[in-house]
């Protein structure tokens, strides 16, 4: 079974995909950036990095796959386990091996696993559609460069004879047409003041009757005004959606014993029901945003888990 396809499919999900017993691909948002030398624009993108540290099963691999599948979790995890031999066994004949759409691993001086993630597939779901452009750049100088000779190469315009002849008509219509506009900018100016008078005179008179009616009315409450009543939703009811994962485990007894631990330390932790493999899973706690879980999962992995994840579900 290759389970390359369901890795790729959890990096679109999940910030942290953990493959047992070979190590966990991470993944990072990265904002648009700008090429300035190419002039190209790339759209908002999950990076994926990988840690050799990380091996521990956290169950979200094998369940994911034992759903898929419609197979036992125990076979999902016997089937990662092969795989894992396979990609051992390839490093160390060929020194090198790849994960389809995820990326390229290899072996340094140092026997040391060096991972190239592929920049061809985008796993951040907001950006699904958008791909990179290039915009042409804009050259100034060539459209400063047009003007000038556009301005060079105007023609000069010749006046025919018999225009020369008609210009003392013009002369007088032009005068005709001067006239007229004096007496109109003379007589406009008083058109105006008289009609500024009179709306004067009427606003004047509206506002007297206004005021004597306000005087004049009276205002009978017979029922009291019914207070407003501000509804605030508690902290129960805000839906929280991204929670911290402890484990899974098996047995109940278990579950219940990292449960009693973590409260122990001081966390709010939670147990939910059984998944429906018959796991029961533990979480540090639930956040409302994912900023809030994100803060929370480093402080976890550097106090007491390392390998903490996000679990993204309403529950």
């Amino acid at each position: 079974m290759k389970i390359e396809p369901y890795i790729a499919q959890l990096l679109y999900r999940y910030q942290c995909v953990t493959v047992p017993g070979f190590g966990a691909f991470l993944t990072e948002i990265q904002s648009a950036q700008l090429n300035e030398s190419s002039n190209s624009f790339s759209p908002p993108k999950k990076m994926i990095s990988f840690n050799a540290n990380l091996k521990n099963n956290d169950g979200l691999l094998a369940n994911h796959i034992a759903q898929a599948e419609k197979t036992s979790y125990e076979y999902a995890v016997s089937a990662i386990q092969y795989e894992v031999f396979l990609w051992k066994k390839a490093l160390e004949e060929n020194a090198i091996f790849s994960i389809k759409n995820v990326g390229d691993f290899c072996l340094n001086a140092d026997a040391n696993l060096v991972f190239t993630p592929y920049d061809q597939t985008n796993y951040l779901t907001n950006s699904f559609g958008l791909s990179p452009f290039v915009s042409p750049l804009v050259k100034r100088e060539i459209f400063e460069q047009k003007i000038e000779a556009i301005e060079e190469n105007q023609t000069i315009a010749l006046i025919p004879e018999e225009a020369r002849r008609m210009n003392p008509y013009l002369k007088y219509a032009a005068i005709f047409v001067l006239g007229l506009g004096l007496t109109a900018g003379v007589g406009y100016p008083i058109f105006q003041n008289q009609i500024a008078t009179q709306t004067t005179l009427v606003e004047t008179a509206v506002q007297k009757q206004v005021q004597n009616k306000i005087q004049e009315a009276t205002f009978f409450i017979e029922t009291p005004i019914p207070a407003v009543t501000l509804s605030v939703k508690s902290a129960a009811e805000v839906k929280m959606s991204y929670h911290i994962m402890a484990g899974v485990y098996r047995e109940e007894k278990n579950a219940q014993k990292t449960y009693n631990q973590l409260i122990h330390l001081g966390y709010k932790a939670r147990r939910i029901a059984p998944n429906r493999h018959g796991l029961f899973p533990v979480l540090y706690g639930s956040y409302a945003t994912i900023a809030e879980a994100e803060k929370a999962k480093q402080e976890i992995q550097k106090k007491h888990n390392p390998e903490a994840w996000i679990l993204i579900q309403s529950l």
